[in-house]
């Protein structure tokens, strides 16, 4: 969520810069415009109900004043009494304006960072740089046939006990998918991370600052349970974006490296028809990734986020897998990005780049929402720049 104060002129800011982002990502700029009506509303409401509060608090001194004196105070504290009812209902006011003011304000986007390629065609990502070479052969076998072949997965027993796209990994299978899971984390630990296996699932409540509304249909899967529901993550990203939710973090202890590792589970609803074979874009699988988080000060973040493309980089050069880094177009960005970069293999059966790796830095949008503090009060949120 972006900080209220952007769209407000008189503090020095300049909503323009708002609305560029929003034709950037292809989105409404009327949202801009609308916010920054609600936003009048809301500090009018606001200021009213701090001068009810100051004419009550005169108003209780005479009750106090004349109590002192023992002089008859029953018509002041008729006044108190009223203007107590008057601030209830200016409360309520107040509380409802901002209620619709934040629901607003949460559909509008981090602020696009200007490197990032304008376009709202994938096919416009921008490719960086590439390494390896390309094995380009004909007739080779792709990765549903080699799994197979090889004995390593059984996507048939899978889907006939877990549906479309499930799987079993057997054998050798399942050691690979641990070697991969332990080689990760022991590279990220080498660079400073801390590893941090996540919980499956997330509170509704909690999960709704950490993802877009449009996944909770998309993407997620919602666990039923007498009244208590809650949502697999779809991403190790959405429960350590949590992990620090109220936090106030001290200037000492940033950077924060984590090295997330979970399950994750997704429906993959928009994705029919695209990459569906085999094991490649499945409901359930394990992912290890590297969220961070830095001061707001200067360029950490931006530092910080090709820090983290430089890992991804390294370490799929020690696997020895060729791939190419693209800059993702600004109307593919999600909400809280403001720059994404992808590290896309080389998929050699398919003669394609396929995306393995998403890199976002999302600035402090998501700190925002979940309330994590930087410094000393008044201070602001922390720039967060997370990848998956």
């Amino acid at each position: 969520m972006l900080d209220i104060n952007l769209f407000r002129e008189e503090k020095g800011h300049n909503p323009e810069i708002i609305r560029e982002s929003q034709r950037r990502r292809f989105a409404k700029v009327e949202d801009v415009d609308a916010i920054i009506d609600l936003d009048k509303v809301y500090r009018q409401l606001l200021y009213d109900l701090e001068n009810l509060r100051k004419e009550f608090n005169k108003i209780n001194k005479q009750v106090a004043q004349l109590k002192i004196a023992k002089q008859d105070a029953t018509e002041t504290i008729a006044k108190t009494e009223e203007i107590k009812q008057k601030i209830a209902v200016k409360d309520t006011e107040v509380k409802d304006a901002w209620a619709v003011l934040k629901s607003k304000l949460e559909k509008i986007g981090n602020l696009v960072h200007d490197s990032a390629p304008i376009s709202d065609d994938e096919a416009n990502n921008a490719v960086i740089r590439t390494w390896g070479e390309k094995r380009s052969e004909p007739k080779l076998k792709n990765h549903v046939d080699l799994v197979e072949l090889l004995g390593i997965a059984d996507t048939k027993k899978g889907a006939d006990v877990a549906g479309g796209r499930g799987f079993y990994l057997k054998g050798d299978g399942v050691r690979l998918n641990q070697a991969l899971i332990n080689f990760g984390l022991d590279f990220l630990e080498k660079r400073g991370y801390t590893a941090l296996q996540t919980p499956f699932f997330m509170r509704k409540d909690v999960m709704a600052k950490c993802a877009q509304l449009a996944q909770f249909d998309e993407e997620l899967y919602k666990v039923t349970g007498e009244g208590d529901d809650k949502y697999l993550i779809a991403t190790a990203e959405q429960p350590l974006c949590a992990y620090h939710v109220d936090d106030w973090i001290q200037p000492s202890e940033l950077p924060i490296r984590y090295a997330g590792f979970s399950s994750c589970f997704r429906k993959e609803a928009g994705s029919h028809g695209r990459d569906t074979l085999g094991i490649f874009r499945v409901h359930q699988f394990e992912k290890v990734e590297q969220f961070c988080i830095t001061s707001p000060n200067g360029n950490d973040s931006w530092d910080m986020h090709e820090e983290m493309l430089k890992n991804s980089e390294e370490f799929y050069q020690e696997l020895k897998l060729p791939y190419q880094i693209v800059a993702i177009v600004s109307g593919a960005l999600n909400d809280a990005a403001a720059k994404k970069y992808d590290l896309e293999a080389w998929f050699p059966a398919s003669q394609t780049y396929r995306e393995l790796v998403s890199c976002s830095n999302c600035t402090d949008y998501q700190s925002r929402r979940l309330e994590i503090r930087y410094g000393q009060k008044k201070v602001g949120p922390v720039g967060l720049s997370c990848y998956r």
